[in-house]
């Protein structure tokens, strides 16, 4: 972070002396003015809802350029990275700045492999969650759970206990989501597997039993990892911000992932490739889209076209197009182009690239829109997806949490307000009110 030669000189109309604040550049991304003394020298805060002016860190983990369409972990390019290096190579990265070398990856991935395994204890909370729980729900109270069982990785303020939590998360996150799947369909639970890959894993627990061996498809073990990389981490959202706030009280680690966890449940959040999908159900169709097209061009409808269009990417989702190759890849696997819900789909994206209303206002195909589709090929439940985006997400939680707990610029978070209720007044008596 360098300080530019240029400040920032905030002027007052009504008299007060007008005050200078330092100007920061960053390697690359919009200046960012330091207004950390506006208080103590003006008796003024700014005011910012939801943030979006305001740089609450410095971070050297993700950029995104919204309107160019660019999404960087570390400088790498999401593109190469989800074309070039599986999932636990991005995690190493993310975590450590670097990608590994072939020793560091085989060590990493074997450390990764060999936690997977959670505290038989843990087995037991399951039976106090209703098995019409929702996995997000069982996630919140597990993830949390597991500062239980880990107290020597606590000392947050020791780097090597960070780093063994860090691979705790990463490598226990699969399991814990497979495990609220099986628990929600009344199946055994299965054991991970260290002779398989981080997704090879995942999808062995979700869909193995003990009856049958399972089958482990290539194609669809690459989809879910790709979906894992492209997920892993995106700057300062309000899931990863969430993290960064628990994590300023001191608060264990695994307590800010649960933390993360509850914000990413959201349908805001976390919850846009579960509504894509349910939109597509809803149209049931393809006789049907005409109709639902117009509704969503009449503004008085209330009908919206969800998985289109991004609040940060101006021009196309990065992310997108890689989901985009990956859909049609898994579709083919497995025979689904003739499905009427996976056709509906593609015949809703031809339209939407095509359509000038869609076109004019660059509501293109986001990575929701995709990876919903994706994930119900590989028959993932759609209530489960939200668990995957968390299990995904976790990397980059940590990597940022991480990040800021090492930061001597860190202090605990407590945003300020401007108050609009009533001035100070008196308690009347009871027979006065």
């Amino acid at each position: 972070m360098n300080t530019s030669e240029t400040k920032a000189t905030l002027s007052f109309s009504d008299g007060s002396p007008s005050v200078d604040m330092p100007i920061y550049k960053g390697t690359i991304g919009p200046d960012v003015i330091d207004i950390r003394k506006l208080y103590g020298q003006t008796g003024k805060f700014t005011y910012d809802p939801g943030f979006m002016s305001t740089a609450s860190c410095n971070s050297s983990i993700t950029y995104i350029d919204g309107d160019k369409g660019e999404l960087l972990y570390r400088g790498y390019p999401i593109e190469q990275l989800a074309e070039n290096c599986d999932f636990l190579e991005t995690c190493f990265l993310l975590l450590n700045g670097e990608l590994p070398n072939a020793e560091q990856k085989e060590k990493f991935t074997d450390t990764v492999t060999k936690h997977t395994m959670i505290h038989e204890q843990m087995n037991f909370f399951f039976r106090g969650f209703r098995r019409d729980a929702h996995p997000m729900s069982v996630l919140v109270g597990t993830v949390g759970a597991l500062a239980s069982f880990y107290h020597d990785s606590l000392d947050i303020n020791d780097p090597e206990q960070r780093e063994i939590s860090a691979i705790r998360l990463i490598a226990k996150l699969p399991t814990l989501v497979a495990m609220a799947y099986k628990y929600s369909v009344g199946q055994p639970f299965m054991y991970p597997r260290n002779d398989l890959s981080y997704s090879a894993n995942f999808m062995h627990m979700m869909f193995a039993n003990p009856c049958e061996e399972y089958k482990v498809n290539d194609v669809l073990v690459r989809a879910l990892d790709r979906i894992l990389i492209l997920h892993a981490d995106h700057e300062q959202n309000a899931s990863t911000s969430t993290v960064r706030l628990a994590g300023s009280s001191g608060a264990n680690p695994f307590a800010c992932i649960a933390a993360g966890i509850a914000c990413l449940w959201g349908p805001a959040h976390g919850g846009a490739n579960e509504a894509a999908l349910t939109m597509l159900k809803e149209i049931g169709s393809v006789e049907n889209i005409p109709a639902f097209i117009e509704k969503v061009k009449d503004k008085n409808s209330g009908v919206k076209l969800m998985g289109f269009g991004h609040r940060v990417y101006k021009n196309f989702d990065p992310r997108a197009k890689l989901m985009r190759e990956t859909c049609h890849e898994v579709l083919n696997e497995l025979g689904l182009q003739e499905d009427p819900l996976f056709k509906l789909a593609m015949e809703l994206e031809k339209i939407a690239l095509n359509d000038e209303y869609f076109v004019s206002r660059k509501l293109y195909p986001n990575v929701d829109f995709y990876s919903g589709i994706v994930q119900s090929a590989l028959g993932i439940p759609v209530s489960l997806f939200t668990g995957i985006f968390a299990m995904a997400r976790t990397i980059g939680w940590i990597a940022q949490w991480n990040e800021m707990i090492a930061d001597p610029e860190q202090k605990i978070g407590r945003p300020r307000q401007l108050f609009v209720g009533s001035p100070r007044r008196d308690v009347p008596s009871i027979d006065k009110r």
